[in-house]
């Protein structure tokens, strides 16, 4: 894959006023605002239903506030308990999970968040999965985490890329999803999130008001795969969402940098 410099979508002088004045200011506000009561809701709860509505409507806010128009396909695909992945263009790939993911989940994200103040605060109380990101026995550590979350009912979300691309292609991906999802014995789910690059791309605080689209690809069946099968289980889950990311494009879409540097792939689904 490509890993080219950050190529930005262009932006008028206007959409870059209304930005920095009404959509980032606002975004900011609410997110702080939203966080607050999800805080609060989680000394007032233990099952975490009631921060996981807080979370959906913030993310329904946050889109409109970025001038979003939502698309959610495949539905049908929803299984109650299974290891959700998507590629990873954008900060506002949250929001889109959270909008169109009607039930609650946890996410396994890099540990060194935690650090962060109010941030890392808000995702041990709402009970997401650090994973160290510099392998070992951390890693390890949040990988069983995330196993036993799965055993326990809940469904889990992963960035198999493990942080945003710099440039919209898809990037390499993490082992870890197909890891986890073969040893839970659940199957995995490729998402592709298509837009998000382009409604504010890496590095930017500037929003590009366009639709977006969330399409959920049919689980994959992990039963048949082993633990040293890892590796092609991954394989299989990145071109099952380089697929869906290129059937579902725009025509605008596909002149971007996001897709100008993918290889050909094949139309249909395997």
């Amino acid at each position: 894959m490509s890993t080219a410099g950050s190529t930005h979508p262009p932006i008028s002088w206007m959409g870059r006023l209304t930005s920095n004045m009404v959509r980032s200011p606002l975004f900011f506000l609410f997110t702080a605002l939203f966080g607050s009561v999800s805080l609060a809701t989680s000394l007032l709860e233990k099952d975490g239903q009631g921060q996981h509505r807080v979370a959906r409507i913030w993310a329904r806010i946050s889109l409109w506030i970025a001038g979003a128009d939502v698309t959610v396909i495949g539905r049908e695909n929803l299984v109650s308990l299974a290891v959700y992945t998507s590629n990873h263009t954008s900060f506002m790939d949250t929001p889109l999970l959270f909008r169109g993911l009607p039930f609650q989940f946890r996410i396994l994200a890099k540990q060194s968040l935690w650090k962060w103040p109010f941030i890392g605060w808000h995702l041990n109380r709402s009970g997401q999965i650090p994973v160290d990101e510099e392998g070992g026995k951390g890693s390890i550590a949040g990988l069983n985490r995330a196993i036993r979350a799965l055993k326990s009912g809940m469904p889990l979300f992963i960035f198999p890329e493990g942080g945003r691309t710099e440039d919209g292609t898809v990037q390499a991906f993490m082992r870890g999803p197909a890891y986890i999802a073969i040893r839970a014995r659940v199957p995995l789910v490729p998402i592709a999130l298509v837009g998000t690059y382009e409604l504010l791309p890496i590095h930017t605080h500037h929003f590009r008001p366009r639709p977006v689209k969330m399409v959920i690809g049919a689980p994959i069946d992990t039963s048949g795969y082993t633990i040293r099968q890892a590796d092609e289980l991954t394989s299989v889950l990145r071109t099952r969402i380089v697929q869906l990311c290129d059937r579902h494009a725009s025509p605008s879409d596909l002149s971007s940098p996001q897709f100008e540097n993918q290889p050909e792939m094949a139309r249909e689904d395997p």
